[in-house]
């Protein structure tokens, strides 16, 4: 079914129904162009006649403040609410099957490669961006064709009922749960309520279509297909190596590669092909599929400037990315070349965010930085215990981390790492 007719239902006395097309889904005014059915949300009443002049279909608003008497505007009680609505009833009125993807870490990447493999044989959409919440979930549901054959959804969260609220709009098919990590602490407190949190999905989903992380000790007693390094494993990865350009893994007797580097990343992938294997494809299908990954910028993302090379892992931080990162980094580049560090705070962990940034310290002494370079107000916890390596050095602002790096004569790898309030990208020039 098209958004149209489910719209017809709603409204069978709009005649303007009857006549129009919808061609594309907005909520940016700035994209609205003819066929557009335009969301309007917050601010975006404010645009609600510049829509229309530029020839919207028809746009949904909620202020009533508004007196738009043009037949294509259409007042609702909650503009969020409405669109969350006629997602839900898109999705259950097509075929589409959805995967839906949470976890504290991993989840874009695994996404990316669930995409990229499934993609190698159906029709497969994906969420764009960050947009995984209340708002990005529904938007990317109805922005779906009625012929497409697989949705992979991100669902992201920073608290109790949020992927509930999502599952309740999107009713996936398939679920993977990437780990249960320290992400959103400041508002849940513990990972046992993360874990809580995020295992909303698991009602949803049937345990023989749920994929997880087997060596996570929140997940690895829960029924479903278990991926990880452990024996116990459904899925056992093995033979791990890597280099300077990927990674090369063994899973279920099949060898695959991918791109990008780091154990985390062979365990994103083998999320990939488990569900690859479980949809039918083909082992060349799904080896394809992963050489040719797309990633969405700032995972572990190559930029070459100059004589020098930034590896931009700088999407987002919590204690165990930032050691994952970390210690993937001090295996890598290790030939003739200077090394270069770059942390920014991690933020949103609560009150234990001064412990887990001096924490740090522990693996990072153990790294063969030339140099280790420190941002944020969060980040002078870490300093604070290291000054007694000379490596360390904390700057108040990140124009001064660019102009420090672009004073050494070396060509140098730069790895930066920092939740996404901190913009450590700013720091390429």
């Amino acid at each position: 079914m098209k958004i149209l007719d489910l719209l017809r239902d709603y409204f069978p006395e709009k005649k303007i129904l009857e006549s129009v097309d919808i061609e594309n889904v907005c909520m940016d005014s700035r994209e609205v162009k003819k066929g557009s059915l335009f969301f309007a949300i917050k601010g975006g009443n404010n645009h609600v006649e510049e829509a229309i002049k530029n020839d919207a279909a028809l746009v949904v608003y909620d202020s009533k403040d508004l007196l738009i008497k043009d037949e294509k505007a259409i007042l609702t009680e909650d503009t969020i609410s409405f669109m969350q609505r006629l997602a839900k009833d898109y999705r259950k009125s097509n075929k589409t099957k959805v995967v839906a993807i949470t976890g504290s870490n991993g989840k874009t990447t695994t996404k990316d490669m669930v995409y990229s493999v499934l993609s190698q044989r159906f029709r497969t959409k994906k969420t764009q961006g960050n947009h995984n919440n209340h708002i990005g979930l529904p938007y990317t549901i109805l922005k779906a064709q009625p012929e497409d054959e697989i949705l992979v959804l991100e669902m992201g969260m920073s608290g109790f009922g949020e992927i509930d609220l999502l599952c309740n709009i999107a009713f996936p098919d398939y679920g993977i749960i990437t780990n249960i990590g320290e992400s959103h602490l400041e508002y849940l407190k513990s990972k046992e309520n993360v874990f809580k949190a995020k295992g909303e999905l698991l009602k949803y989903v049937h345990s023989e279509n749920t994929i997880i992380f087997g060596d996570d000790y929140y997940l690895k007693n829960i029924p479903g297909i278990k991926v990880g390094y452990g024996d116990e494993n459904t899925f056992k990865i093995s033979e791990f190596i890597e280099n300077d350009k990927g990674a090369q893994f063994k899973l279920a007797g099949k060898s695959y590669q991918i791109p990008v580097n780091g154990e985390h990343n062979v365990i994103n992938a083998s999320f990939a092909v488990a569900l690859g294997l479980k949809m039918g494809l083909s082992v060349s299908e799904i080896e394809k599929g992963l050489e040719e990954v797309e990633l969405t910028p700032m995972r572990f993302q190559k930029i070459e400037k100059g004589k020098n090379l930034y590896i931009n892992d700088a999407y987002n931080a919590n204690p165990t990315s930032m050691k994952l990162a970390v210690e993937t980094f001090d295996k890598l580049y290790n030939k003739k070349v200077c090394k270069i560090i770059v942390l920014g705070d991690m933020l949103e962990l609560g009150e234990k965010s001064e412990e887990y940034h001096k924490n740090i310290k522990d693996y990072l002494v153990r790294t063969k930085a030339d140099y280790i370079f420190l941002y944020g107000s969060e980040m002078k916890n870490l300093c604070s215990v290291c000054q007694e390596d000379k490596r360390v050095h904390y700057f108040e602002d990140k124009a001064s981390i660019s102009e420090k790096i672009e004073s050494i004569k070396e060509k140098s790898v730069i790895l930066l790492k920092g939740s996404r309030g901190m913009k450590l990208e700013e720091i390429i020039k």
